[in-house]
């Protein structure tokens, strides 16, 4: 069943080494559930959490903006072109199963709105932990299991 669990993470794709080593280590954990992680496929957190993943032995989906697949991270397990920019936002999030914010800027914020408005859970580390909806974590081993329960149809709290 784990192998099925997609958890999609979004985040700037620049930041800086302490965002760079939470996305790392959120990655890993993801990893190590058995879940595939899914992300916009650049640099930042994206590339943090992917590299995570892979080192923990994990799988990875990168949804790019632009038209070629050779435009993904090198952590990037099965690349994605899709040629629509910023629009691709969409197809992030509703390829998670729950969606797990690493700081990040309005790029990340588009991401929050679209999982919302589509019913995704979204955890969140760092910033939008107050936007209604969002179930905040302290930990990227905290947001991994928020994200399990929130998959269990448990409880956040």
């Amino acid at each position: 069943m784990n192998e099925d669990v997609h958890v999609s993470v979004i985040g700037a794709g620049r930041c800086d080494d302490a965002v760079r080593a939470t996305a790392r280590e959120l990655g890993a954990l993801i990893a190590a559930r058995g879940w595939t992680l899914v992300c916009g496929g650049l640099s930042g957190v994206m590339e943090a959490a992917a590299q995570g993943a892979r080192e923990a032995g994990g799988h990875t989906v990168g949804i790019l903006p632009g038209a070629d697949r050779r435009g993904a991270n090198p952590y990037i397990e099965t690349a994605l072109a899709t040629g629509i920019g910023q629009m691709r936002n969409a197809l992030v999030v509703q390829n998670g199963d729950v969606v797990i914010a690493v700081e990040g800027g309005y790029g990340t914020l588009s991401e929050i709105a679209l999982a919302l408005k589509s019913g995704r859970a979204v955890v969140a580390l760092g910033a939008w932990k107050n936007i209604p909806g969002v179930v905040p974590a302290t930990s990227p081993a905290q947001a991994v299991e928020l994200a399990a329960r929130i998959l269990a149809g448990e409880p956040n709290n």
